[in-house]
């Protein structure tokens, strides 16, 4: 017994006597006041019911498949091209066209011989509609879906990745439309290019919104950058953000490209103007100093951004990262051991040495405390447990870079160290260290 397409109820039943085949169907509400006995004894019930004759015995109620042959109608197995069409939210049209190209073929009829889905039919529509929806082309869904090497189980779970990855995407640029929002609400002028730079989820603005809870002033590391300014009065920001290193006691000009960093900005902060580092808007040796706190990797050219400012000012600090020592990303546990991909984020990153030329800079090593109150990348190097947490993961343009599925690889494999005790077994070493050096350095020309 199975519910068919029109809401009726459709029985296959075998005649012992004769081995024939009868099949009819009855209304379904009717049948819900119906008998509830045994299969046989409702397939007697039935026959009567619908003035067929009553067969001498019937000794089982058949499977459709194996009753019909493949003509079938019922629905838990198959449906018809119409109900499924109604179903998937799809034209008939289009079930015809993914028929004639071979992409889905119903592979079953209904006793009425019309064509139908077989529910393993149905599961490879699902899986067709679903890859179209995400923007795949017909044949890169045929070579998907046709591969025999991937079960429904696998096809679930690349979806859910690639689901998965458009949500965090929707979410960045969600939060970037937030900021902006805010940025206007403050009379900050918002220029065609970063609503453009918005569309593409600039990584700078993607960060954004997390980075007033976490990237906070470490006061040990702000004071090796205050005392690298030295006695100079006038101060140039390069790439400010929301300002978190300036110093309180100098007069300081800030630059920053991005809307809604500027947004960020707490009140009564300096001054700042909307610009690029490789196209400062100020007149050769306007400043004291230049300095740039963590932003060149964001830079689209680096070398060009130091050399405006050189140009700008008379004295120029830069805390940036070190990747020229061999095996640098061994390092720090995480990229060693649970984020491989970060070496990538760095390809076409100029070298240290190369930035220090550029300016004419020695470089200092900046060690990170073990309670650095700035939630930059290498700050939890002590307190593994943070990179668990999504909200500290999301002030990091690192996490942005690698990618939703690394990121998704990484966090699972430590949070299953940490409850292991692998991670702590690694890393004895780091309980006794009060600070570290995992590559950063302050360039001072």
């Amino acid at each position: 017994m199975a519910v068919l397409a029109n809401g009726q109820i459709g029985v296959l039943y075998e005649i012992g006597d004769t081995g024939g085949i009868v099949f009819d169907r009855v209304s379904l509400d009717w049948l819900k006041t119906a008998w509830p006995g045994p299969p046989g004894d409702r397939g007697h019930r039935l026959a009567e019911a619908l003035g067929a004759p009553r067969p001498a015995a019937v000794s089982r109620v058949l499977d459709p498949h194996v009753a019909s042959g493949g003509i079938v109608g019922a629905v838990e197995d198959h449906w018809t091209v119409g109900r499924v069409a109604g179903l998937a939210g799809v034209s008939v049209r289009t079930l015809h066209h993914y028929d004639e190209i071979g992409l889905v073929r119903p592979s079953a009829r209904t006793a009425a011989g019309y064509r139908a889905y077989s529910a393993r039919d149905v599961q490879r529509l699902r899986e067709v509609l679903a890859y179209r929806r995400l923007g795949f082309g017909l044949r890169e869904i045929a070579a998907l879906v046709g591969d025999p090497s991937t079960d429904a189980v696998a096809h679930l779970r690349r979806l859910r990745g690639l689901l998965l990855e458009r949500r965090d995407r929707a979410d960045a640029m969600v939060a970037a439309i937030d900021r902006e929002l805010e940025a206007r609400a403050k009379g900050l002028k918002v220029t065609p290019e970063e609503q453009l730079e918005m569309l593409g989820a600039r990584l700078y603005d993607a960060i954004g919104g997390a980075y007033t809870a976490t990237r906070r002033t470490e006061p040990r590391i702000a004071a090796q950058i205050w005392a690298a300014l030295g006695d100079a009065r006038t101060v140039l920001n390069v790439g400010a953000g929301t300002g978190s290193y300036e110093p309180a006691d100098r007069d300081v000009t800030a630059v920053e490209p991005s809307a809604v960093m500027r947004g960020q900005r707490p009140a009564g902060a300096a001054p700042c103007v909307a610009a690029a580092a490789e196209s400062l808007p100020f007149d050769d040796r306007s400043f004291d100093v230049a300095m740039a706190v963590s932003t060149v990797h964001h830079w689209a050219d680096p070398i060009a951004g130091l050399r405006e400012m050189r140009r700008v000012a008379r004295r120029v600090v830069v805390l940036t990262f070190d990747t020229d020592e061999p095996g640098w990303q061994d390092r720090f546990w995480l990229t060693r051991d649970y984020l491989p991909e970060f070496a990538a984020v760095l390809d076409g990153f100029p070298s240290l040495a190369g930035m220090a030329g550029a300016i004419g800079a020695r470089a200092e090593p900046v060690p990170i405390p073990w309670d650095c109150a700035d939630g930059l990348f290498e700050a939890y190097w002590r307190r593994p447990a943070a990179y668990l947490e999504e909200p500290v993961r999301r002030a990091m343009s690192v996490w942005t870079r690698v990618g939703p599925q690394a990121e998704r690889r990484a966090v699972r494999s430590l949070g299953d160290d940490l409850e292991s005790g692998r991670w702590a077994e690694r890393n004895s070493d780091l309980a006794g260290l009060d600070a570290a050096d995992l590559g950063l350095r302050l360039l001072i020309a």
